[in-house]
């Protein structure tokens, strides 16, 4: 006979999917779903102990019930279909029909169990990064229990111990479910809401995909050339922006489940890392940037005082993270002429365009694109494009705002003189020191390309 304290201590504990009478299956919490990709704001809690809930990025926090003074919540993984951004679908694996999955929250001290169901057609498992907990429960498919095979569902519970930010993803065939998008972000509130507190608190997480043009599922053997960069599933400008009250105090919470370093950098603020996913960094401890770096498996927590009104960029500043369909194969043709290889090709290919010669911009242009493929920059701004895409976003600070108020309030208005304009006067002769570079546009060099190696 298994003894309660034997059922929540040992292993990942199971409950037979097919052997779940109508009885039964009401005894688990709903299994909710939000529709959609937008930012859903959360109610404040509705029952339990008190705390100030976070805003989930082109997501949601995850609903629970409390039971007997239990936490409850259902997780069901499953295959779900993620607007990557308007004009791109991509077939992934999620949970609760989005991916990532559902935000969880709960208060530092609370008893959590979590149902998980599995609907892929493979075992899975669930991991909790950065929980203390019992061995059973640290979700090591192998390790540490069973896998959860389809159809069946496993029940996890621990007590969340310390306050902070962290996440879930599968700890069974990683590679491929973590490639097809199956992860989540999990925030544990400190007992007194007043600790830690900030007026907005904003989390979500760094994905990448390697989707080939015309392509709906992702390649899970890619290792290291990824070309559709995400933030919680999104590429700009499908991202939602980051809305604040001005002199709000503001916090973002990243985490980064890809397979390399991202370097997050704000405009206009300079910020504070606060934390990590091992817990609150003291404040004799802080230090002052406007560029994070989160290795792979690593969560940040910045803090700001939103205190200059704007439309302001927040992105990774590798270069091309923050563009879509990229791949090697594309060659660098700045300055070479091929409008006489143009004008053959269009007899052959009418429509053809010449790109590359003077420069990558595609702001102006719209070519056609294979069948659920964004262009590699994308985006348009209230002076022009904006020429973005992947992990970007916005963060919109705006006087005036209510509590609360997330809803995008539109391009800022900027004051008049304070934006950069086309200088009509006369401009000097440039002086050019004795044996200085050519002038623009004459060639520097002639390369020859080839030969390989072997000279090296």
């Amino acid at each position: 006979m298994t003894s309660r304290r034997n059922f929540l201590t040992g292993a990942a504990s199971m409950v037979g999917a097919a052997a779940v009478t109508k009885a039964g299956a009401a005894t688990l919490p709903e299994a909710a779903v939000a529709p959609g990709a937008a930012t859903v704001p959360p109610p404040p809690p509705p029952n339990g102990r008190p705390f100030n809930p976070v805003v989930t990025l082109n997501g949601w926090s995850l609903p629970w019930r409390m039971k007997d003074g239990v936490k409850e919540f259902h997780l069901v993984a499953e295959p779900v279909v993620r607007e990557i951004a308007p004009g791109m679908k991509a077939n992934l694996w999620g949970y609760n029909g989005q991916s990532p999955g559902p935000t969880i929250e709960v208060v530092e001290g609370d008893r959590v169990r979590i149902f998980v169901t599995n609907k892929l057609p493979e075992a899975t498992s669930i991991h909790w990064h950065g929980q203390f907990l019992p061995n059973g429960m640290d979700g090591v498919a192998g390790l540490n229990q069973p896998a959860i095979a389809p159809g069946k569902t496993y029940v996890y519970e621990f007590v969340a111990r310390y306050a902070g930010t962290f996440m879930y993803h599968p700890h069974a065939d990683e590679m491929a479910q973590m490639g097809m998008g199956m992860m989540g972000f999990w925030v544990t509130h400190p007992k007194d809401p007043r600790q830690h507190a900030v007026d907005r608190d904003f989390v979500f997480l760094l994905n990448a995909y390697d989707i080939a043009p015309g392509s709906y599922t992702p390649n899970v053997n890619e290792m290291l050339d990824f070309n559709i960069w995400t933030i919680n599933s999104r590429a700009f400008p499908g991202t939602d922006p980051m809305v604040v009250r001005k002199d709000d105090k503001v916090r973002i919470r990243i985490g980064n489940l890809t397979m390399t370093n991202h370097p997050f950098h704000i405009h206009g603020h300079r910020f504070e890392v606060t934390g990590t996913d091992g817990g609150w960094i003291p404040p004799a401890a802080r230090w002052p940037e406007v560029t994070v770096d989160l290795g792979v498996g690593q969560m940040r927590a910045i803090e700001f005082i939103a205190d200059a009104p704007g439309d302001w960029a927040f992105h990774c500043h590798k270069s091309h993270h923050t563009m879509n369909a990229m791949g090697h194969d594309v060659p660098n043709l700045i300055g070479v002429d091929h409008r006489g290889v143009a004008r053959k090709i269009n007899d052959l290919v009418p429509g053809y365009m010449v790109m590359g010669e003077k420069g990558g911009s595609m702001g102006t242009m719209r070519m056609p694109l294979p069948e659920n493929t964004l262009p590699m920059m994308d985006g348009a701004g209230p002076f022009g494009p904006i020429e973005m895409g992947g992990m970007f976003t916005m963060i919109k600070v705006r006087e005036g705002l209510v509590r609360g108020d997330y809803r995008d309030p539109g391009w800022y208005q900027h004051p008049a003189g304070t934006v950069a304009r086309e200088w009509t006067g006369t401009l000097p002769e440039p002086v050019r020191a004795q044996g200085a570079a050519a002038a623009p546009g004459e060639p520097v060099a002639t390369v020859k390309r080839g030969g390989g190696h072997g000279g090296h």
